[in-house]
């Protein structure tokens, strides 16, 4: 493989340079699901590998509600009223670039907000997709996401890929779990813009941490994604998190 070896994980964010907007992360269950690391590999972008832990890649479906965001460059005013919460479903994977800087790359995401996707792609380059989607709670404590894309691209149209999924919070602490660390503590995305590869850091408190139990699931934006076979196998990883604060900085360059 090229590139020098992986910076070592670390349940700490390093400090961030140059703030350029704020948003809460809540109510988050992390499926994942191991997978060869060459069938991740051309998912990537240019100067990225995938970074593996037990010898597997992985690839994570995550649903969570995005809170309180705040504009790029001007997050001194606050969060963005309406289009600032929403509920999102992002499909991503784990690289490590050249520079042997940890990130992931989201394959898609999905988002209840056009103004927000519409933004998302525009200043970033990011993936999203525009979609009908809901978060509730049952006495139970189980958490239903629920998304359907609107139109195949998410830019309106006929339904697209669905995701129903269904979690049961626990109540054992994963924080610290080697596993749960390396699918957690991502302090920035690979992002392929321009025909360059970017880095696009972010710091956060360390993850809080729960088990949880999948009780249900209905995903087809796996196999849209190109990994069709892992929703009809259970996941190899479920954890929930209650949420945090995050912030993000400036993209810096990434070797390719």
């Amino acid at each position: 493989m090229s590139g020098v070896a992986p910076q070592p994980l670390s349940r700490a964010a390093p400090p961030l340079a140059g703030l350029l907007h704020e948003q809460d992360w809540q109510s988050l269950t992390f499926l994942h699901w191991r997978v060869d690391p060459a069938i991740v590999a051309p998912h990537l972008p240019p100067g990225t590998r995938p970074d593996v832990f037990d010898g597997s890649a992985w690839v994570g479906l995550i649903p969570f509600r995005l809170a309180n965001a705040t504009a790029p460059w001007f997050h001194a005013l606050g969060p963005i009223p309406y289009a600032g919460t929403f509920p999102e479903i992002n499909v991503r994977l784990y690289s490590v670039g050249d520079d042997g800087r940890r990130g992931v790359v989201f394959s898609s995401l999905e988002s209840s907000r056009l103004a927000s996707v519409t933004a998302a792609h525009a200043l970033f380059g990011l993936p999203y997709r525009w979609a009908r989607m809901s978060i509730t709670t049952a006495e139970d404590r189980t958490i239903s996401y629920r998304s359907e894309r609107l139109g195949a691209n998410g830019f309106g149209g006929r339904p697209g890929p669905h995701s129903r999924i269904d979690a049961r919070p626990g109540t054992a602490d994963r924080s610290a779990d080697p596993l749960a660390v390396f699918l957690t503590a991502r302090w920035g995305l690979h992002i392929a813009r321009g025909g360059r590869t970017l880095f696009i850091p972010n710091e956060h408190p360390p993850w809080p941490l729960v088990d949880a139990e999948l009780t249900f699931l209905d995903d087809e934006l796996l196999a849209t994604a190109g990994f069709p076979e892992l929703a009809s196998r259970p996941p190899d990883s479920v954890l929930f998190s209650p949420g945090i604060h995050t912030a993000f900085g400036r993209a810096l360059p990434s070797p390719s």
